[in-house]
């Protein structure tokens, strides 16, 4: 718990970091005093003052701020301006055009990182650990519901190898090209008995998520690849490589049928195996608590394989894809949240971004520390594209808002009125505000359901 808050906020300080940088580089660049640069908000627990400017960390390690000079005294700057014009060296003593160039520095350094992180993780290569492109259906293993998959004429057996004419090999291929496209037809090609057939599939729109959903299992064969270290499947005598045919008298050919396994709450799984083809049998007793059941200890086994090692070109261009890829599905992902999407779970504030970055480094480095890097470095990009995106918002007090009204005092060649710019401040103020509160308490259901 401790480990993944400590490593989600050095994480969420890194994002904020190149932010803020970016920002610093570019005002010092286009002549804009920087009066102080922080990491965190809040009294500063550490400061100190190198030439002009005071560097910070904050009390509160979310979030973070570059202070430049004359930036918050914009109606005695104004005013000055129109009696001659404001202090050289002040944020509103230079052009609209040197302000939009600093207030966009910010999200392109945020650019500038993810496209530097993937680069780096795809120059080195890194493990992948995914499922088969084959399916079960989810009405086959629970029943009642139909899903897409099923109206479509998917079969559990069927692999998917192929999106609209794009290669499907495995589970992460095919849930990328499903996942971004709720409510759009997609022309799916699966196999069947070796077999090709063309079916057409519309995701349904999962409102929890925002992802597209089309009520399929991924397939995996119930060959066991761990035993948890004094669990109840060590003590039954399992070891790995061992194959269940059969769970309390049901056929077990993939993973998935530990579902309808479960389903009347057994108190014993009676398991029937195959050790190097040789049949035999044990049963496990299992605890029952709250309507959940304690794990029996299995871990299946999964594909694992290395993506290779590419050059510093090669890298570099994956590296370009991956970041247009991630941006421009994370700008399509903001359209869902004015078609019904269940916004509690659906945005992220502070807290449960640092949670989510925090977790997926603690599981990362569970299997090894290159992983551990990788996976945290990965979220990281992708939050960092997210911060870029949120930020050109054209609302108030965001780095878009403002470019705004600088754009409009470019084309009207004239200051803004202040209290135009007091009003405009003041509505984003409040506006972000409600959704920081909106947020932290759909961060607060989050942790609770943890």
């Amino acid at each position: 718990m401790i480990l993944k808050i400590l490593l989600g906020l050095l994480g969420m300080g890194i994002v904020v970091f190149v932010h803020e940088l970016g920002h610093f580089l570019a005002a010092r660049a286009v002549g804009i005093g920087v009066e102080a640069f922080s990491i965190g908000w809040g009294r500063p627990i550490l400061k100190k003052k190198i030439g002009a400017v005071e560097y910070r960390i904050g009390m509160f390690p979310l979030g973070g701020y570059c202070k430049m000079r004359g930036e918050n005294e914009f109606q005695e700057a104004w005013e000055k301006r129109e009696s001659g014009g404001a202090p050289p060296g002040t944020y509103y003593g230079v052009t609209p055009l040197r302000r939009i160039i600093t207030s966009l520095a910010g999200p392109f350094f945020n650019l500038l990182f993810a496209l530097l992180v993937f680069s780096i993780i795809w120059g080195n290569g890194f493990e992948v650990s995914t499922l088969e492109n084959r399916i079960v259906l989810v009405s086959d293993v629970q029943g009642g519901e139909t899903y897409p998959a099923d109206e479509a004429g998917f079969r559990s057996g069927d692999r998917i190898v192929k999106i609209n004419g794009r290669k499907t090999a495995h589970y992460h291929d095919v849930q990328e090209a499903i996942a971004p496209n709720a409510e759009q037809l997609l022309a799916v090609t699966v196999e069947r008995d070796g077999i090709p057939v063309e079916l057409a599939v519309r995701p349904r729109l999962d409102r929890s998520t925002g992802a597209g959903r089309i009520g399929v299992y991924f397939w995996t064969d119930p060959v066991i690849s761990a035993v948890a270290p004094g669990s109840a499947a060590e003590r039954a005598g399992f070891l790995p490589g061992d194959r269940i045919t059969r769970i309390n008298g049901v056929d077990f050919p993939h993973t998935m049928m530990m579902l309808t396994v479960m389903r009347d709450s057994p108190g014993v799984l009676a398991i029937e195996y195959e050790r190097s083809g040789e049949p035999r049998a044990a049963e496990i007793p299992l605890a029952w608590e709250n309507g959940a059941a304690e794990d029996p200890g299995f871990t299946w086994a999964a594909i694992n394989y290395r993506t290779p090692r590419l050059t510093p070109w090669g890298a570099a261009a994956r590296g370009a894809l991956e970041t247009w890829k991630t941006f421009a599905l994370s700008v399509k992902s903001l359209s869902l949240l004015f078609r019904g999407v269940d916004l509690t779970k659906a945005v992220s504030g502070p807290v449960r971004i640092t949670w989510m970055v925090g977790e997926q480094a603690v599981s990362g480095f569970g299997e090894s520390f290159g992983s551990g890097i990788s996976s945290m470095a990965s979220f990281l990009a992708l939050i960092s594209i997210a911060l870029c995106i949120m930020n050109l918002l054209p609302l108030p007090i965001l780095d878009g808002g403002m470019i705004v009204l600088f754009l409009i005092e470019a084309l009207m060649r004239r200051p803004l009125n202040p209290r135009v710019i007091y009003a405009f401040q003041t509505v984003g103020v409040v506006l972000i505000a409600g959704i920081m509160l909106f947020a932290v308490f759909g961060d607060i259901l989050f942790l609770a359901g943890r």
